[in-house]
């Protein structure tokens, strides 16, 4: 009888001791905490990201350069405009069907190069045909069989992107050369001095950061290709521009190239957003009828 009441005593109290030494050995069953450390996670369960951690790789920003701006047929509609400043008159006019180009071109005799001759393409407009904006402005086509001419519309001038070397006439046996900038009559720049070397700086401005944003995106190969380019643009816009009148005191076609290069560098980034036209002002209202004096006593 002894010896069982000893056996349920031992019993008892080694169920008291495991009873007391559960939680301390599920205690030291977890990984130490320290101080700010991130709660454990058990196997399995998701690791939350730390606050102000990305959620996943960021999104590419889209090419951009500074805003410039893209002129319409608008810039030149009804303008009497001068190849290189002082020869000959073109102005884009609207038609019945669309538009068409008044023309009247100077050249030279094809039997004798140093006497001059002029050509004109009619009194009524020749129709001209829209080809879009494949460099980023306005393309036209004119429908003359003598001499077919494709033009891009900048800002008060027009660029003859086409034909490459002058065309013959032979009706009136005289070689005209339509190729160039065709923009204001030279005398009137002036004024405009200020204005147009800071349209030209902003270009400038637009067509480095363009440059810049097609050789990010560009391969090995390409950003070769791309500095070429940009290292080219200055004798190309020199060698449009060198026999502009008064360029070198106004510089207005080469603010117009520069302007057209960075047309183009736009539309080959894809960026078609274009300026937001000036807000029109608000019409003023209208003041109140004065009310008549009373009659004096």
């Amino acid at each position: 009888m002894n010896r069982s009441l000893r056996r349920i005593t031992c019993l008892a109290l080694g169920l008291a001791v495991l009873a007391l030494a559960g939680p301390a050995m599920r205690a030291s069953a977890q990984p130490l905490q320290l101080p700010g450390a991130q709660p454990f996670n058990p196997a399995g369960a998701q690791q939350s990201a730390p606050p102000g951690a990305a959620a996943g790789p960021a999104t590419p920003r889209p090419p951009s350069m500074p805003a410039i701006r893209v002129a319409g047929e608008e810039a030149i509609l009804g303008r009497t405009l001068r190849r290189n400043g002082g020869l000959g008159e073109a102005t884009f006019e609207k038609t019945a069907t669309g538009h068409g180009l008044k023309l009247n071109v100077q050249g030279f005799q094809s039997e004798n190069l140093t006497e001059p001759c002029a050509v004109s393409f009619g009194e009524t407009p020749v129709p001209v045909t829209a080809m879009g904006r494949p460099a980023g402005v306005p393309r036209y086509k004119l429908e003359a069989a003598a001499c077919p001419i494709v033009f891009d519309v900048l800002d008060g001038a027009f660029l003859v992107v086409e034909p490459t070397q002058p065309c013959l006439v032979e009706a009136a046996q005289c070689r005209i050369d339509p190729r160039g900038l065709w923009g204001p009559d030279s005398r009137t720049l002036p004024p405009r001095a200020k204005e147009i070397e800071t349209a030209r700086g902003a270009a400038e401005r637009a067509v480095r950061e363009g440059y810049r944003a097609l050789t990010a995106k560009a391969d090995a190969v390409d950003q070769r290709s791309i500095a070429r380019e940009q290292a080219g643009f200055s004798a190309e816009r020199e060698l449009i521009c060198r026999d502009f009148q008064r360029e070198g005191q106004i510089g207005f076609c080469g603010a117009r190239i520069t302007e057209a290069r960075a047309a183009s560098i736009r539309a080959r980034l894809g960026i078609t957003d274009a300026p937001k036209p000036a807000a029109r002002p608000r019409p003023a209202a209208p003041r109140p009828a004065s009310l008549p004096l009373a009659p004096t006593q």
